[in-house]
């Protein structure tokens, strides 16, 4: 399965309910990420520009697509960035593929 990162930020309502009522989300979106055939490997909460961070894993980009339209439709997450990622194996791989690329940026 592939991994991903997600980061995003929860609304002012969000916080809101959550400082009247607090829980632990992630039990609550758990079940979401393996109703979308994934599941969560490791989340944090953070300060600073992001408010949660996820890395977790789905069997491809339209699996976890449909996870992050599903939480950024919810209401409470803004900003929500899905970034897939690769092993430094593949990404080593990928290099040498693009030692075969020719580009040239305009104006060369």
């Amino acid at each position: 399965m592939a991994k991903y990162l997600l980061m995003g930020s929860y609304t002012s309502d969000a916080w809101a309910a959550q400082v009247k009522n607090p829980q632990n989300r992630l039990e609550a979106v758990t079940p979401v990420f393996e109703k979308m055939g994934g599941s969560v490997e490791s989340a944090y909460m953070a300060f600073g520009g992001d408010d949660l961070v996820i890395i977790a894993e789905f069997p491809d980009n339209i699996s976890a697509a449909a996870l992050s339209i599903a939480v950024a439709a919810g209401g409470g997450v803004s900003g929500l960035k899905t970034i897939p990622l690769i092993s430094f194996e593949d990404g080593v791989s990928a290099l040498k593929q693009a030692a075969n690329a020719t580009y040239k940026a305009p104006g060369e």
